[in-house]
């Protein structure tokens, strides 16, 4: 989160090869890590702007069919943790090279209107926690 000419903005990614969907940037755990030094890791990589903690919004659970070449078409069952990070150095749109095979695009989206603008459920229900969080007294 960035507050922009007096706005909270939040930061969101377009995937490669899905030209209509915005999301939040996730990713998995790396070995020692904790989930919530997952999540500014993978904002830093996907986004180029380094987050700085302020708390957990929550969990988002999903189950998806693996389609992918190997994938045998199992379900796979899955829990992601997201949290409130404020905006400290970097640039957004600086992603990483090893991120630029997954992401094609990272903006600033206005966190009032996010809710509309992510494609999927589960992260319009984050980013609502988090115009919630923000807007309250």
């Amino acid at each position: 989160m960035r507050t922009i000419r007096g706005r909270p903005m939040l930061a969101a990614i377009r995937p490669r090869g899905k030209t209509r969907v915005w999301a939040l940037p996730k990713g998995r755990i790396d070995a020692g890590e904790s989930a919530a030094e997952t999540a500014v890791r993978e904002v830093r990589e996907e986004t180029g702007v380094e987050g700085h903690l302020v708390e957990k919004l929550g969990d988002v659970r999903y189950v998806y069919t693996a389609r992918w070449e190997g994938g045998n078409g199992e379900r796979i069952f899955k829990v992601v943790s997201f949290f409130l990070l404020r905006a400290g150095r970097g640039r957004i749109g600086e992603i990483e090279d090893a991120m630029q095979v997954e992401v094609a695009e990272a903006r600033w989206l206005p966190l009032e209107e996010a809710p509309r603008l992510l494609t999927y459920g589960g992260e319009r229900e984050i980013a609502t926690k988090a115009w919630e969080r923000i807007a309250a007294p």
